[in-house]
């Protein structure tokens, strides 16, 4: 069985190199980061193992691993996500308040180790047109 994802707005976050940005500071140079948010999701059981893929302007643009869930003592509940932001192809996804399941089926692919290292090479308005177009 394949574990189950959540969607989720980079709220604030105007391209994915803010969201990076973001993340690296809430993981504070260790391996673990967090989202804050205020009910626990109920298939959170599911969700272990699985990802965020987060939505930036429009689009799946990345993704960070689900490790687990805390409940914190003002009664929020703290999602422990890996570190590491891994670029995805992106997606157009419709804006939407909280989180949203996504079924591994529908979650897009990584980019290939090759393909980010491509993805660089190309000049920067470039690049952005041909994500806010969904094509890479």
């Amino acid at each position: 069985m394949h574990p189950l994802h959540l969607t989720k707005v980079a709220v604030g976050c105007a391209s994915m190199e803010a969201l990076i940005e973001r993340m690296e500071a809430r993981a504070a140079g260790g391996a673990e980061a967090w989202l804050e948010t205020r009910y626990r999701p109920t298939r959170h059981a599911e969700l272990i193992g699985g990802s965020i893929y987060w939505i930036v302007k429009h689009r799946l643009v990345a993704r960070q691993a689900i490790l687990g869930f805390v409940e914190t003592e003002e009664g929020r509940c703290r999602i422990r996500l890996g570190g590491l932001v891994v670029p995805v192809r992106a997606r157009p996804k419709r804006a939407h308040q909280g989180w949203r399941y996504l079924v591994a089926a529908d979650a897009p692919a990584d980019f290939a180790d090759g393909d980010a290292d491509a993805l660089e090479l190309l000049p920067p308005a470039l690049a952005r047109e041909l994500m806010a177009l969904a094509l890479i």
